[in-house]
C-alpha cells in the first residue's frame, strides 16, 4: 500500500513536472536561406556589386602603383621640389583609394549597407515563419547554429526578468512602460 502511494505521488511530480518544462529549439538560417530563391537572387545581385567595386579598388590600387614605379624611374632627374610634389600627389592618390575601400568595405560601408537592406525582406519572411512554428511547437527559445556560436533569435517573453532585476537593484521602471 505504501508502495503504491509512493509511486503514485512521485508520477504525479514527474508529470507535473513536464507540463511546467520549457522547450527550446534550433534553427540554421544558413540552410533555410540557401534553399529560398530570393535569396540567391539578391546573393548575384550583391556579388556583381563587389565585384565591381573590388575592380574599382584594384585599378585605383594599380593607378597607384604605376605612378610610384614612374617616380622612381624619374626620380634622380628631379628637382627636390619637384620630388616633393610627386610624393604628395602619390601619397593624396593611395590615401583617396584607401578611403574608397574603407567607404565600401569597412565594416558600416557602401557593401554592408547593401547587404543589410536586400536581406532584410528574406530575413522578416524568416522571422513571420519562425513566429508561426513557434506558435505550433509552442516553444520558448529558439538558437541559431548558423552563426560562429549559437545565437539566441526567440525568447519567449514570459521569461524577460529585467523587471524583476531592475526592482531588486532598486532602479524604477520607465514610467511609459508601466502597466
Amino acid at each position: 500500500m505504501k508502495k503504491s502511494i509512493f509511486f503514485l505521488i512521485l508520477g504525479i511530480l514527474c508529470m507535473g513536472q513536464r507540463t511546467y518544462a520549457q522547450k527550446f529549439g534550433y534553427i540554421d538560417t544558413e540552410f533555410i536561406t540557401s534553399k529560398m530563391p530570393e535569396f540567391q537572387k539578391v546573393q548575384a545581385a550583391l556579388d556583381v556589386k563587389t565585384k565591381a567595386w573590388l575592380k574599382e579598388v584594384s585599378d585605383k590600387q594599380a593607378a597607384v602603383a604605376l605612378m610610384e614605379k614612374e617616380f622612381h624611374l624619374e626620380e634622380l632627374l628631379l628637382t627636390d621640389e619637384l620630388r616633393q610634389q610627386r610624393i604628395a600627389a602619390i601619397k593624396s592618390k593611395d590615401q583617396d583609394a584607401k578611403a574608397f575601400q574603407e567607404k565600401v568595405f569597412g565594416e558600416e560601408g557602401e557593401l554592408f549597407k547593401a547587404k543589410q537592406n536586400a536581406m532584410k525582406p528574406i530575413l522578416d519572411e524568416i522571422s513571420k515563419a519562425l513566429e508561426r512554428v513557434v506558435r505550433q511547437k509552442r516553444l520558448d527559445f529558439v538558437f541559431d547554429k548558423a552563426n560562429d556560436g549559437l545565437a539566441l533569435i526567440y525568447t519567449n517573453p514570459i521569461h524577460d526578468y529585467s523587471d524583476y532585476v531592475l526592482e531588486e537593484l532598486g532602479l524604477e521602471l520607465d514610467p511609459n512602460l508601466k502597466k
